[in-house]
């Protein structure tokens, strides 16, 4: 079998039977499914039998066992690990030169663990022929999932700490949980068992429901690295202060230290016009400068 997914072509299989693509590798979340199209092909235009065996490794071996199912393209099962009727080996046709469409399904257990994998080999030999073979291999690793928890406005700190608490008191699948201070109304949740989320959280107080779906990591990544503190703000701007002795005071942005992420501002109330220096998170602009 060969081991470089990535660089095997067509090509080097020399005899008259071969997969037209090389295998692939892909992550699939826990209860979650992936698939992947394959065509096998013959050189020869007479029609052909073919015979092809299925040999699945689990890593670790004492790994929670896939759902692996193969296809034809008219949606006919040819092999299902979970039926009592399948068989690692079984034939068909091959209709002269035309190749051969074939759908491969692995389905990840509910159980499974952080890059828990499957490796599927897929051999496929000429019946009048043993030797004239063609392999190809299929990787599926078992991934986390982030999943997005509607909370009541301004409790997301609390509910992110009630789900905390709960998963550090008993067996619990949460791995990570992050409440970021300017997204409102929700709290993010990472683990491997969506369903062992769900029974996490159930019950906690201003904690709804999960949104449909799972969320990505191009999708919180600014989140993970927060912009600095005086982004988005320029010389000139107007702001107001919302912490520190002069909340609620409106001022113009006289200087910005970068390094330090603090800013100079000139108070329009000041009867002397002193500049003071605050912190970029300390005030909200009101009014670009022009």
């Amino acid at each position: 079998m060969t081991q470089d997914l990535q660089t095997a072509t067509s090509e080097e299989a020399s005899g008259r039977i071969s997969f037209v693509e090389r295998g692939v590798e892909a992550k699939v979340p826990a209860s979650g499914s992936t698939s992947w199209g394959l065509q096998l092909k013959c050189k020869e235009d007479s029609r052909k039998k073919v015979r092809m065996k299925i040999h699945l490794t689990l890593v670790p071996a004492d790994a929670a066992e896939w759902s692996i199912r193969l296809f034809d393209s008219t949606g006919t099962s040819l092999y299902d690990n979970h039926s009592s009727q399948s068989t690692e080996e079984f034939e068909f046709f091959l209709e002269g030169s035309q190749p051969k469409d074939l759908r491969l399904e692995a389905h990840a257990p509910i159980g499974s663990s952080y890059k828990d994998k499957v490796m599927i080999d897929l051999e496929a030999c000429m019946v009048d022929c043993p030797t004239d073979c063609d392999q190809v291999q299929y990787v599926a690793e078992a991934r986390q999932s982030i999943l997005a928890l509607k909370t009541s406005i301004g409790h997301e700190k609390n509910v992110a700490d009630d789900i905390s608490s709960r998963a550090k008191a008993g067996k619990s699948d949460v791995s990570a949980i992050l409440s970021p201070t300017n997204l409102r109304g929700y709290v993010l949740i990472e683990g491997m068992n969506t369903e062992k989320l769900r029974e996490t959280v159930r019950g906690v107080r201003r904690a709804h429901s999960f949104v449909d779906g799972e969320t990505t990591y191009e999708e919180i990544d600014h989140y993970l690295a927060p912009k600095p503190l005086v982004s988005g703000i320029t010389e000139g701007d107007v702001v107001e202060l919302v912490a520190g002795p002069f909340k609620g005071e409106k001022a113009r942005v006289q200087q910005i230290d970068e390094a330090k992420e603090e800013i100079t501002v000139e108070l329009f109330e000041a009867m002397v016009p002193i500049p003071v220096t605050v912190r970029g998170d300390h005030v909200r602009v009101l009014e670009k400068d022009r």
